[in-house]
């Protein structure tokens, strides 16, 4: 900590410099368990230094993605648990980069507050922390800005970037998908990081917080507990896979749930033939159904419904895939098939 630096005038216009040093103290010991091989100097630097190893790789390609946690980042701050956020920060980023058949290697972070709570702040980055851990990347830097007079004391907002790396040969273009290719479900562990908005309405959040912690037979759960889930990070078990089987797509299902994601990792002129039935979906999603009384078509428009990601892989590889991931600890089912598209339909929900 810089106990040189202090600046009276600047505190008193409500910014404390000293709570962003308390701060990094505070993180260090998380930011500490994401440390893997490259991983040049430590936090504090104008930059984090990463030296990738390249290794058996011919044409090495590098892929970068960025997201947040969107509004689900008030429920955290109703139920003021603050260190799960994180985790969906770091999912929302990797899942995304995984489509593409690339291992993240570093990410960093940014987080927007109204007033530095150095307690919070730790919490916050513990969670980046653990999705760090779970997908097999570093930490190495990041960012915290108070914003005085612009956000409330309470308030903030968190956001991500992650770099990852694939061969050129191995990035997944969809190009090999034909009809017959088995499509797969990797369950979610709930909402994930999207649809809030609509969530906090048909719950009437915003007005009545109080009613994240009732308990909710149907859930086995408080509401709070069953929405404030994080977010599935789903790096190993694909990559996993990519090194047992052709992997031919991957879809990441946020925003836009299935007639928005699937499409993504299905060439034009076929489709994914998805029986309702099949699909095992969580109770929160029945019960945010019937309380905002939201029509079948937007919820599977809306939400991932209890459908994280979906891997399409050949008929005769479904098995071993299904083998391969179960092994990696996710409970992965055939979700549908791969069929010739009828009138610029993507997604068929029979």
């Amino acid at each position: 900590m810089n106990k040189d630096s202090y600046s009276a005038s600047y505190a008193a216009a409500g910014v404390d410099i000293t709570a962003g040093y308390e701060s990094v103290e505070r993180m260090k010991k998380h930011i500490a368990r994401t440390r893997i091989p490259g991983v040049l100097g430590d936090i504090g630097g104008f930059g984090g230094l990463f030296e990738p190893d390249l290794g058996g790789m011919e044409h090495p390609v590098l892929i970068s993605g960025t997201d947040g946690v969107g509004t689900k980042l008030k429920l955290a701050q109703y139920m003021d648990k603050h260190d799960t956020v994180g985790i969906d920060c770091v999912a929302m980023c990797v899942n995304d980069v995984v489509c593409a058949g690339a291992k993240p290697l570093i990410f960093l972070d940014y987080i927007a507050c109204g007033k530095n709570v150095p307690e919070r702040i730790a919490a916050i980055v513990a969670g980046v922390a653990e999705g760090c851990v779970r997908a097999g990347c570093a930490l190495v830097g990041g960012e915290t800005a108070e914003h005085p007079g612009v956000m409330d004391s309470d308030d903030y907002d968190l956001a991500g970037f992650t770099v990852g790396v694939v061969d050129k040969s191995k990035i997944l273009d969809n190009a090999a998908t034909q009809p017959g290719d088995v499509l797969l479900a990797l369950p979610s562990s709930g909402v994930h990081s999207n649809g809030f908005s609509l969530v906090r309405k048909v719950f009437g959040l915003d007005e009545r917080p109080r009613v994240l912690g009732e308990y909710r037979e149907e859930l086995g759960m408080t509401l709070g507990e069953a929405l404030l889930a994080p977010t599935r990070i789903y790096v190993k078990p694909v990559l996993a896979l990519m090194e047992a089987v052709t992997v031919k797509g991957v879809s990441h299902i946020t925003g836009g749930g299935f007639y928005e994601n699937i499409p993504r990792s299905i060439p034009e002129g076929l489709a994914a033939a998805i029986e309702k039935k099949a699909v095992r979906t969580p109770a929160i999603f029945g019960l945010i159904q019937k309380e905002g009384n939201i029509p079948e078509r937007d919820m599977f428009n809306t939400f991932n419904m209890g459908v994280g990601m979906t891997v399409t892989v050949a008929a005769e590889d479904g098995e071993k895939a299904l083998a391969v991931l179960r092994a990696g600890g996710e409970e992965a089912y055939e979700l549908g098939r791969i069929v010739a598209g009828e009138d610029g339909e993507r997604v068929q929900l029979l």
